[in-house]
């Protein structure tokens, strides 16, 4: 069998590493991949995966890449294509295509839609508010005594949310956004959204259309500094599982969550095929949703993959081809642990072309991966390109063992102004 991936960060890597696994699989491309996915080699035939100079929004040459190649499924990593509409391009062209269409990705790609479906089926979610002029928003955050979450309408890397904890501060976001347009036309609407206290964990489930498979929770780190403090980024480490949902707790959550979100797809006409990715706030009265993601949460990713036990290519045609709800899910008794580690100055600026050293050393390490995420190929050696650089992940028989192989390969690893968080999975053993 002849696959695509499409994209180039470490969720990428991670889809290509556990692709190439497969006993299907032929011949593997990622466009536009990265250094360490050029490295991956397929299990069947040791044939090298091939990274393809083509952008993952450059939606015409991605489907003459997969017409001339033949390609048998193609994989979408990244928001952005899905939102653009590669999934409806490439069924009319009667290509194979794994990813939520165009329709279903406005689950992520507009937070108002989203927000509007969450209270129209009786969806668990904030207390909310939807704008486009900046005064009646900044009434409704004045009712919430400004302690609330303004988010941009459309896609922003992960950045569109500003977290206020008073009036003044809701103030200065909302006009950021509205009157700024600090994020361009994805901040032309914006939802308000009171502050939920809790635990915040993700929850990712794997839908064909009319079923939903339930993954283990994983639990992201957005801000950039140890303790939650710093700016918000794309995340910073992540782990699974997470000792906040007992099984029958995560069971009864998705059932609140999945059961009346496929029903309400079903009435509006939505097919929604690929990964759901919604985070959850654990608050006192409940878990609620907090957002919805329409594709594999980066880092959640990581973990997620190092724990799988199924094919992935086999569940992916499960989800295309409407059949999931003959799959069974098997998870690794073990744990995973992520940690990013990213170019100084993320996600504000930040310098690229820094060598990498300690790769190799890390690699030796049992039951540990470095994905990777911003990096490139430069005069033979594999320098920064990116943010988020690389994500250092390690499975253990415990959370502890797992969070301990991490930090220790992530400490064999360095170039010129590596930051990392010091407290990924801390929650957990706390």
């Amino acid at each position: 069998m002849k696959l695509l991936v499409i994209g180039s960060g470490g969720r990428e890597h991670a889809l290509v590493w556990k692709l190439a696994q497969s006993p299907h699989i032929t011949q593997l491309w990622c466009a536009p991949g990265n250094v360490g996915i050029a490295q991956e080699r397929l299990v069947k035939n040791d044939a090298p995966v091939e990274c393809v100079n083509i952008g993952a929004e450059d939606l015409p040459k991605l489907l003459a890449f997969a017409q001339e190649k033949k390609i048998e499924l193609t994989v979408v990593g990244p928001d952005n294509p899905l939102a653009l509409g590669i999934v409806d391009l490439f069924q009319i062209n009667r290509l194979r295509i794994w990813g939520p269409n165009q329709k279903a990705a406005q689950f992520e790609s507009s937070k108002v839609f989203s927000q509007n479906f969450m209270e129209k089926f009786g969806i668990p979610t904030a207390k909310a508010g939807t704008f486009s002029a900046a005064g009646p928003a900044k009434a409704f955050a004045a009712s919430l005594d400004g302690r609330c979450a303004v988010k941009a309408d459309g896609l922003a890397l992960g950045k569109g949310v500003l977290i206020c904890t008073g009036v003044a501060e809701a103030n200065r976001a909302i006009d950021e956004i509205l009157v700024s347009k600090a994020f361009g036309a994805a901040g032309a609407k914006i939802v308000i959204q009171e502050f939920l206290e809790g635990i915040e964990i993700s929850l990712h489930a794997l839908c064909d259309g009319q079923t939903a498979k339930l993954f283990p929770t994983s639990q992201d780190h957005k801000r950039a500094l140890d303790g939650d403090q710093g700016l918000n980024t794309g995340g910073m480490g992540t782990y699974c599982p997470t000792p906040f949902l007992s099984e029958t707790e995560l069971a009864e959550t998705g059932r609140k969550i999945l059961e009346p979100f496929m029903r309400g797809c079903a009435v509006e006409g939505i097919d929604f095929r690929g990964i759901l990715y919604p985070g959850i706030m654990l608050t006192k009265n409940g878990p609620k949703v907090l957002e919805f993601n329409a594709r594999f949460g980066d880092p959640e990713t990581q973990v997620y993959l190092t724990r799988l036990e199924n094919d992935l290519v086999e569940l992916l045609d499960a989800s295309v081809n409407g059949t999931l709800g003959k799959v069974e899910l098997k998870w690794s008794p073990r744990a995973s642990v992520c940690v990013v580690m990213a170019s100084g100055g993320y996600p504000g600026g930040y310098p690229k072309g820094k060598p990498i050293r300690g790769l190799d050393e890390a690699a030796k390490l049992p039951d540990t991966k470095v994905f990777h995420a911003g990096t490139a190929s430069k005069d033979g050696q594999i320098v920064t390109n990116g943010g988020r650089v690389l994500g250092v992940t390690a499975l253990g028989k415990d959370l502890k063992a797992a969070q301990t192989a991490a930090y220790a390969a992530a400490e064999k690893i360095c170039f010129e102004g590596a930051q990392f968080r010091r407290d990924i999975a801390a929650k957990a053993l706390e």
